[in-house]
């Protein structure tokens, strides 16, 4: 994944939630149907996308999608 619009594209297929880019920045506990489950879901998926696996306590400590994002782009 290379770009926040990848990133974007991924949640909305493999999480079925409906995000807009005015989301991505929005705390996750304001998303639309967003719960933990989703987290978990969100890191295996990208760890697939990506290849690696990514922090558990990193993902755990992203407030935002943007935050999400970040933890799978740098480790």
């Amino acid at each position: 994944m290379t770009s926040i619009d990848g990133f974007i594209t991924l949640v909305r297929d493999d999480l079925g939630l409906a995000i807009s880019d005015a989301d991505v920045d929005r705390p996750l506990d304001e998303i639309a149907g967003w719960d933990s489950i989703h987290l978990l879901t969100l890191l295996g998926a990208l760890e697939r996308a990506e290849g690696r696996s990514l922090s558990l306590p990193d993902a755990l400590e992203a407030t935002t999608l943007r935050g999400l994002y970040d933890v799978a782009v740098t480790g």
